[in-house]
């Protein structure tokens, strides 16, 4: 049920999503840098962190 709301929570706001998973790591950073370049990208990335994490 976490993994749900996380994956919720990244449609809406994607580094929110990788920050609640990983913290302030380097995948949060990385996911910051591909939303603002595009919010699909950064949706797609923070969806793979939660399931992958």
């Amino acid at each position: 049920m976490t993994d749900f709301l996380r994956i919720l929570i990244a449609v809406l706001l994607p580094p929110l999503g990788v920050f609640l998973q990983v913290g302030l790591g380097k995948q949060f950073w990385i996911n910051v840098i591909l939303t603002l370049l595009g919010y699909l990208p950064g949706i797609i990335h923070a969806v793979w962190v939660i399931s992958k994490y």
